[in-house]
């Protein structure tokens, strides 16, 4: 199996079209916790069953993958490790969801990005891992991981990684043109002005309107626009830190200061090594998608933390994944076992991180080791420095919706909108609001419209 990782990542932004009714597949009732049927073990109980050993199956798109098993089945040499290439996490959603419904071939553990937890746990399809006394565990993660595993009364996986959003950027275009890094929105605005004016051709960033960066960037606004208490939805997309991304979002828009480069496609890929894009604002996992990607940016290109609206730190996730275990898995005391070991062991940990993974474990997030490193694509910069210091700065609060791969599909046809014919990001967010409170009714869910 062999994923690169700007492919992974690439294939992880692809939204799927799946649908999540309250009363599929399980009939579990409306927010139940689909938490096993009163099972559950002791870790005690867990670590027999590792020992014993017997045969599992593991569902990723993470390159880490078999390193990882091969380590693990090395620990426990009874048990015996399917591993499945799920390629993305589009394609991972469709085939679970198609598993569960046909009762068959369900894995045992499944990566999940954390977007999507709601999807799968409010139809009861995942397993409460507070039964097998993973709350324990919480201390281990940052906040903003955790929160996304544990909600509705329940713990739904556990961290794999994170992506806090940071500042990437050209230095070598920058200094050409004889800008500082912005460390505020509106000395942002003012950098894209510069880069526009110097060369037409060129622009600070791109953006043909990506749902993912739309909702990070209202999440590092302070927005809390999306709200789930089991079956119970609230959608305000006029809150005040929604709001404060679209006005200061406005004037880019309005101005042509973006390229109008789809991400991922090759001509951004193209233009990231050229220069003509200058910077992007994305995950902590983006320094492995330039190494691999943009191979002639080697020694041009920094990293900075996000600018902020007051200069006040705070910051957001964008990207980022669990393994869970689903409720029809088989094999759920080996799964516990392994998953355990998966994403708390510091060796499979250290296994992550040699080949590009962001933990989400704050003793690996902290160490001299992670800080200390060097990057030489990054002119040897201490990366993680940065990197490391955007995860603490993460705003607590933040939920998606329980159907976010449907919402970010209609996405382009109503916030979309303003990237074409500079109408007000305000009017686009209305349209979606309205889009997702009916989609969400349809659905069985009892949706407030702010």
């Amino acid at each position: 199996m062999t994923i690169t990782r700007n492919r992974r990542v690439a294939i992880g932004a692809v939204t799927t079209l799946l649908a999540v009714s309250l009363t599929a597949c399980t009939g579990s009732e409306p927010g139940g916790g689909g938490g096993g049927g009163g099972e559950g073990a002791t870790a005690e109980e867990i670590e027999a069953a590792l020992e014993e050993g017997g045969s599992m199956t593991y569902w990723t798109w993470t390159p880490q993958a078999e390193k990882q098993i091969e380590a693990f089945e090395a620990a426990y040499p009874n048990v015996d490790v399917t591993l499945v290439d799920t390629v993305g996490a589009g394609e991972g959603n469709t085939k679970l969801q198609n598993a569960i419904a046909a009762n068959k071939g369900v894995p045992d553990v499944v990566q999940i990005e954390y977007q999507s937890i709601l999807q799968f746990q409010l139809p009861g399809q995942l397993a409460d891992l507070t039964e097998y006394g993973f709350a324990e565990l919480e201390s281990l993660y940052t906040p903003s991981t955790w929160g996304a595993v544990s909600q509705n009364d329940g713990i739904w996986g556990l961290p794999q990684d994170s992506g806090p959003m940071a500042f990437f950027y050209n230095q070598e275009v920058f200094d050409e043109v004889g800008v500082e890094v912005p460390t505020t929105w509106d000395e942002y605005i003012e950098v894209a002005r510069a880069i526009k004016e110097d060369d037409p051709d060129r622009c600070l960033a791109n953006d043909t309107g990506d749902p993912g960066f739309a909702t990070s960037m209202i999440w590092q606004a302070g927005g809390t626009p999306f709200q789930t208490d089991g079956d119970q939805v609230t959608i305000d997309l006029t809150d005040e830190g929604t709001t404060r991304w679209a006005e200061m979002y406005q004037p880019l828009i309005d101005d042509d200061l973006l390229c109008q480069v789809p991400g991922w496609s090759d001509e951004w890929y193209q233009f990231l090594g050229d220069g003509t894009i200058a910077s992007v604002a994305l995950g902590a996992w983006m320094p492995g998608v330039l190494e691999d990607g943009v191979p002639d940016g080697k020694g041009k290109w920094r990293v900075a933390p996000m600018p902020t609206y007051d200069g006040t730190p705070t910051n957001a996730e964008n990207g980022g994944s669990t393994e869970s275990i689903p409720e029809a898995a088989e094999n759920k005391l080996l799964a516990a076992g392994f998953l355990k070991w998966l994403n708390s062991s510091d060796e499979s940990i250290q296994v992550f991180m040699e080949t590009g993974g962001f933990p989400a474990t704050v003793e690996h997030l902290e160490s001299e080791e992670f800080l200390g490193h060097e990057s030489e694509y990054f002119g040897g910069q201490k990366i993680n420095e940065v990197l490391g210091g955007g995860a603490a700065d993460v705003n607590e609060g933040w939920q998606y919706l329980p159907w976010q791969s449907y919402a970010n599909s209609t996405f382009a046809d109503t916030v979309g909108q303003a990237y074409l014919d500079k109408s007000p990001l305000l009017d686009g967010l209305a349209d979606w609001q309205e889009e997702n409170v009916t989609y969400g009714t349809g659905q069985g869910f009892t949706v407030n419209g702010g």
